[in-house]
């Protein structure tokens, strides 16, 4: 009886598996990297506790460092950035005093800016991370609620004069 795929493109490259589910591959990418269709992998992936093992450990570890990231940029963050200056040079002769020699370089200095807190990330972090007090569409009740649709009180045709106005006789039309 011949092997099966996952004995002779899957099995001897799970830890290839692992690093691309680190370095973010779907899994799409990942099964045509093992020469294997899309839907026999996921296939194997629901078969073979090792495979299923492998893309956890992997994907666990960008998991953490995309959370992380998140959390900070919900926090805002200092920053180490490299700018490019263009610097002029000039030298004079010491005894006359002109101008002997003019030059120009590009000079490379670090420099730390802070990257203030993303509002979006937070509003991201906290949909998720607290749904019950923060979505975005608040579940149950009627038809119209949570369906991202505002309703509106119907409109006045006539406006109502207020009666300390009625009083004055101001706004009252016809001797009303």
């Amino acid at each position: 009886m011949p092997k099966s795929k996952y004995e002779t493109h899957v099995l001897p490259k799970l830890v290839l598996v692992e690093a691309w589910a680190r370095d973010g591959l779907s899994l799409e990418q990942i099964a045509h990297n093992l020469g294997v269709a899309d839907s026999t992998f996921r296939d194997y992936k629901t078969r073979y506790p090792a495979l299923s093992a492998a893309l956890a450990r992997g994907k666990e570890v960008v998991d953490i460092e995309v959370e992380n990231d998140l959390l900070k940029k919900c926090h805002g963050y200092n920053a180490t950035i490299t700018k490019h200056y263009k610097v002029k040079r000039v030298e004079y002769d010491p005894k006359t005093g002109k101008r002997r020699a003019e030059t120009e370089e590009l000079v490379e200095v670090l420099d730390e800016v802070h990257v203030p807190a993303d509002t979006t990330a937070i509003m991201f972090w906290l949909a998720n991370r607290r749904r019950e007090k923060w979505s975005y569409k608040p579940e149950g009740g009627g038809e119209s609620e949570g369906t991202g649709v505002v309703e509106l009180a119907p409109v006045d045709v006539e406006p109502v004069v207020p009666p300390e106005v009625r009083e004055n006789g101001e706004g009252v039309e016809n001797g009303e």
